[in-house]
């Protein structure tokens, strides 16, 4: 009874060995290749959108003041009053200092003087000038010096209000350049008054991009000192003749300031030229290049098919797509390594506020 059971034990382990030499190795291989293919491979997925984009250039330039005026002193004299300080917001006619202005005031008073002095004799004479009791070139000759009176007149008041330094524009006294007790000449600077209230910015574009700008065109930019913040712009004037030095046009970009960024702030600027309403948006990361064409994955069924598709503008990570893809079609964002046209997957959906993260 036990030679059979042995004998059976003998079989069983022959079977065995024999097993591996049978070409059973070739076998496991396309087992593996045919279990990979229907393995599901994990993949983001999300779907078009429907949004306005804008075709955009970059460029940088140093952020300047569009008004900034030196402030003089109109007539010579010892300061004798300072009101405002660097850093204060004036406005244009503002005091901004005094001179000694006595001697003019003094001068002034004795052209005032003459002036009413002649007026008086010229009002006594309009009678008898009426009845042809004084000559006509006479009475002229009076009319005339009360008039040249009043300009002299005129001019001292002139002068003795010079004697107070004025804002000149409205803005931020930027620098003073006088002191208390010093006398200072006729046009010498007393301070500067800077806007900052409308900001420019002169860039300098290749003229090969010339034809995609005009007045009107919105922009945007941003400055390393405030980072993470955006504030807007609008191209006001394009320059039309090129710079033959570098090639370049200028264009003239103008900033509402209304954060009190500082002349001098050097910033990027990000120039929409051109718009399309209502696009059909993907995620820039959904795009495959190959070859010189765009591709997407599109999830069906649970699988995949390789889609090429038209792209329009790409904008930040959003890219327009002008055929091959519909509004309601899945496309994959995170995978596309392991993927295949016809690869099974298995979806997960990805946020749509992603598209423009």
């Amino acid at each position: 009874m036990k030679a059979p059971n042995s004998l059976l034990a003998v079989l069983a382990l022959s079977s065995i060995a024999i097993i591996p030499g049978c070409g059973t190795g070739e076998a496991s291989i396309a087992d593996d290749a045919e279990l990979r293919a229907a393995t599901p491979v994990p993949v983001e997925v999300t779907m078009p959108v429907r949004d306005d984009i804008f075709a955009t250039y970059l460029a940088t330039s140093t952020i300047e003041s569009d008004a900034d005026a030196p402030v003089l002193a109109r007539v010579p004299g010892e300061v004798m009053e300072i009101l405002v300080e660097e850093g204060d917001h004036v406005q244009a006619g503002q005091v901004l200092a005094r001179l000694d202005g006595e001697r003019l005031r003094l001068e002034m008073l004795s052209a005032r003087a003459d002036y009413e002095r002649a007026s008086k004799d010229l009002d006594r004479y309009d009678d008898l000038a009426a009845r042809g009791l004084v000559s006509e070139a006479m009475y002229d000759g009076l009319r005339f010096d009360v008039d040249a009176l009043r300009a002299r007149y005129d001019l001292a008041k002139l002068n003795y209000d010079y004697s107070k330094i004025r804002a000149t524009i409205s803005g931020i006294v930027s620098s003073r350049d006088i002191k208390l007790g010093q006398s200072i000449e006729s046009n010498s600077v007393a301070f500067r008054i800077t806007d900052t209230s409308k900001l420019v910015a002169y860039l300098q574009i290749p003229q090969s991009e010339l034809a995609k700008f005009a007045s009107g065109h919105s922009a945007s930019l941003q400055v390393d000192s405030m980072p993470g913040m955006e504030f807007s712009a609008i191209i006001a004037r394009i320059s039309p003749t090129i710079d033959t030095r570098n090639g370049t046009f200028r264009a003239t970009a103008i900033i509402d300031n209304a954060v009190n960024l500082v002349p001098g702030m050097f910033a990027r600027f990000t120039i929409a030229y051109e718009k399309h309403e209502h696009a059909l948006l993907i995620p820039g990361d959904a795009v495959v290049e190959e070859d010189d064409e765009a591709s997407v994955y599109v999830v069906a069924d649970g699988a995949v098919e390789l889609r090429i598709v038209e792209t329009g503008i790409k904008s930040g990570n959003q890219v327009e797509i002008l055929s091959g893809l519909a509004d309601d079609e899945q496309i994959v964002v995170v995978g596309h390594s392991g993927l295949r046209d016809g690869s099974k997957v298995l979806a997960s959906n990805r946020s749509a506020d992603s598209l423009t993260g």
